[in-house]
């Protein structure tokens, strides 16, 4: 899934949900995004992720749960 702005627009949804993480290029050319927050938000933020910003083009959407050593204390795009 990408498009243009894609990741920063991930950034500023995810910020505005409160939601922490990443959003990062893949070598495939998929976007790999790792979001902490609420149960409610980052339901939200996987809604979101289905249509992204409106210049993307969002192939899947693949959520699931991810063991973290430590919870990051914001939203970076890498």
């Amino acid at each position: 899934m990408q498009g243009v702005f894609f990741r920063d627009s991930t950034r500023r949804t995810a910020q505005q949900l409160g939601i922490t993480g990443f959003a990062k290029n893949e070598a495939d050319g998929s976007v790999l995004v790792l979001a902490c927050g609420s149960q409610a938000a980052l339901e939200e933020l996987a809604e979101w992720l289905k249509s992204g910003p409106r210049l993307a083009s969002v192939d899947r959407v693949r959520a699931e749960p991810a063991e973290v050593s430590e919870v990051p204390d914001s939203f970076l795009v890498c």
